[in-house]
């Protein structure tokens, strides 16, 4: 069941807290209406020069708001973008405690036989130790191929285990149309696929999970590895304001693409540009999208990073309910010019949410209406851990229950 009532937004809070404690359903909402005239005002144009890119996704995370696209589910050879992926995982095993920055794997003689050498590497030689944290700085500042094969086989102890590590991990975070045959994206007759409704998905997982990471290890310009200094492919960083990664690809069957991310006062871009005939056509879609996004719409703030955003009952916790949070604002992106729009939002969660609740885990989603448009939606994560109910608060609960 789906609830949805329009309040005045002085009343948002007070009334849906009321709905949600009230409430005993499989899928509960509030809802937040902005109770002003609408005001339309025309979608803005897109860039001129993105009329050849047969693939372009350009969404605003603070609403996950889709600001352009073009052939969003289209699967195609993510190329080099695949070590995203490498980089994701190994950012899960570190925060695990599973993977140490200052551990050191070899290059292998026999994956040195089959892949040394192979596109663009960081020039490891055969039997050579290197360190976890130039391993990643070499993968994802100049895509070394060599690099990814080491850190795959190091930390998973083949390839084989690393992909199966992969590809699990594409599955949990919901990237439905996607597979990985290789850690580092060389051609593999077409077993490496993806759309660029998952690569948004992977880098948003990026950013949020291992923010601390993603400054350290993504945004380079070049990388100087034993004396050999290689520049960075990467069109955003340093080029446009607040640009900072995120990574490109390329062979002859995937074309030219870029998987990118600039942020602007807290306010973050990201796009995915696939199938470009050439680098400057690729650089000048991505750069252009990126500057058209920021310009041609304007970031409502909804709430603060880290504010409450709602509460919802916990069932058999040590607490009765939990606060949702973002960690970062939540916006609406409007074009330019909107003066009064009606946003509609609601927070919709699987319930009853059930205890133990670990801080940080995501239990809901606030999804954004506006004017009608189709619903975008941000992920909401419990504010504090609950533990599970101790016999006496299991008791007392059983009892408000039955007035309530």
């Amino acid at each position: 069941m789906l609830l949805t009532i329009a309040i005045d937004r002085r009343k948002v809070m007070e009334l849906a807290l009321r709905i949600l404690s009230k409430t005993k359903i499989g899928l509960a909402a509030a809802l937040l209406v902005l109770c002003n005239p609408v005001v339309s005002a025309a979608s803005p144009a897109p860039p001129t020069n993105v009329e050849d890119v047969p693939i372009i996704l350009l969404v605003d995370l603070s609403s996950g708001q889709i600001l352009f696209q073009r052939n969003p589910d289209r699967r195609f050879v993510p190329a080099s973008i695949t070590k995203v992926m490498t980089a994701y995982q190994a950012f899960e095993l570190l925060e695990a405690g599973k993977l140490q920055l200052d551990q050191s794997f070899p290059f292998t003689r026999s994956s040195f036989g089959q892949r040394g050498g192979e596109g663009s590497t960081m020039f490891l030689n055969a039997g050579e130790d290197t360190r976890v944290s130039d391993l990643l700085l070499g993968i994802t500042t100049v895509s070394a191929n060599d690099a990814s094969i080491v850190l795959a086989e190091g930390a998973a102890g083949s390839v084989q285990g690393w992909l199966e590590q992969m590809n699990a991990t594409a599955q949990r975070l919901g990237m439905r149309n996607s597979r990985f045959g290789t850690p580092n994206g060389w051609p593999d007759e077409g077993r490496t696929f993806t759309t660029a409704r998952d690569l948004i998905t992977l880098g948003t997982a990026l950013v949020t999970d291992h923010p601390d990471q993603y400054r350290a290890f993504f945004g380079h310009r070049s990388l100087t590895y034993r004396g050999i200094t290689q520049s960075n492919h990467e069109p955003l960083t340093g080029r446009v304001a607040g640009g900072d990664g995120i990574k490109t690809g390329f062979t002859n069957e995937a074309g030219f693409g870029v998987l990118g991310s600039a942020e602007r006062e807290g306010r973050r871009l990201m796009v995915v540009v696939a199938g470009a005939v050439t680098n400057s056509e690729r650089a000048r879609a991505a750069r252009g999208l990126i500057e058209w996004g920021f310009s041609a719409f304007e970031s409502r703030r909804l709430f603060a990073a880290g504010e409450t955003v709602g509460v919802i009952r916990v069932q058999g916790g040590s607490k009765r309910s939990v606060a949702l949070v973002s960690p970062r604002a939540i916006a609406a992106a409007l074009p330019q010019g909107t003066e009064s729009p009606d946003i509609t939002a609601r927070i919709i969660y699987d319930g009853p949410v059930r205890a133990p609740i670990a801080a940080g885990e995501q239990i809901a989603e606030f999804e954004i209406s506006i004017d009608g448009a189709e619903p975008s939606r941000v992920p909401l994560y419990a504010s504090e851990a609950i533990g599970p109910a101790g016999p006496l608060a299991r008791m007392i609960n059983g009892v408000i229950g039955w007035f309530t």
